[in-house]
């Protein structure tokens, strides 16, 4: 019986995706195939390089603590509520840093330029996806035609970058004829794509942001991100209607652009899918995976 991971996209959530390989590894549930959406391609191409969630941890803090990642200075997209003057203030520019940023697309594709993303991208593996020793997929969104596009072939960092170039936050990535963004832009969390690539039990680890949480609703920005996160919710509802088994860690409340709180988002992964075990076993051991 084969089984296989969907990992979805969520931004820093997504994160959690590396305590749910912790725990599936250190009870050797069997993982055939792994296909990942943003964040998840990026944490499952890493996985299905290494076949060691430690070793994939480690490339994370070791990858957030490079000046060229702080260079990005991604918490100023961090939406999570505080209180205390301090704070306040500490907001007020952030948000001015914030919009500054959002100027920029107004004159170029994204807020981050193609020679800082390549940056970044420089210490990830750029092994052929075909080779890796755990069977992988991504997906990406193609702008110009508007399909999901699935990549499971060629090189790992270029389609990582791919799947994972959030709109106007980071540049399309051309690949032949296609010009890529995100795949979270047509598929959130990809089950379906795992079953087509012949896994015939399917584990997906939903990630997305609390459709309940509000926030505050006062200016155009916190507007469109309200409504991307209504349409990213339908959208993960009705593709998870496929899944064999759904882990959801409690990171909901969390921003995508939460790196600060990366341990706490890591071990929620890990006790999400604790809990998830005796299903999951369960499952494993039933006739309909024999």
């Amino acid at each position: 019986m084969k089984i296989g991971l969907a990992l979805g996209g969520g931004g820093a959530r997504g994160l959690s995706h590396i305590g749910v390989l912790k725990v599936l590894e250190k009870e050797q549930f069997p993982v055939n195939q792994i296909t990942g959406c943003s964040i998840g391609a990026l944490i499952g191409g890493l996985y299905a390089t290494y076949r060691n969630a430690k070793a994939v941890e480690d490339f994370i803090f070791n990858l957030i603590e490079q000046p060229v990642f702080k260079e990005l200075d991604i918490e100023v997209f961090n939406s999570t509520e505080h209180s205390g003057s301090m704070y306040q203030f500490n907001q007020y520019l952030n948000n001015l840093k914030m919009y500054y940023s959002l100027l920029k697309t107004l004159k170029a594709r994204s807020i981050y330029n193609k020679d800082l993303v390549q940056k970044i991208f420089a210490p990830f593996p750029d092994k052929p996806i075909e080779e890796l020793p755990l069977p992988f997929a991504t997906i990406a969104t193609d702008l110009i035609s508007g399909r999901e596009i699935v990549l499971s072939k060629g090189s790992l960092k270029k389609a990582m970058m791919a799947s994972s170039a959030i709109p106007g936050v980071f540049p399309p990535v051309k690949i032949d004829d296609l010009l890529l963004i995100d795949g979270a832009s047509s598929d959130s969390i990809p089950v379906q794509i795992v079953k087509g690539r012949g896994a015939q039990y399917v584990v997906a680890v939903d990630v997305t942001h609390c459709v309940e949480d509000t926030g505050k609703l006062q200016t155009g920005i916190q507007i469109i991100y309200r409504a991307e996160d209504i349409v990213t919710y339908h959208l993960t509802q009705e593709r998870l209607a496929g899944a064999d088994h759904i882990i959801r860690p409690k990171i909901r409340h969390y921003s995508w652009a939460a790196i600060k709180n990366i341990k706490e988002i890591i071990k929620a992964g890990e006790i999400a899918t604790e809990k998830a075990l005796p299903q999951l076993e369960k499952l494993l051991h039933s006739g309909r995976l024999q």
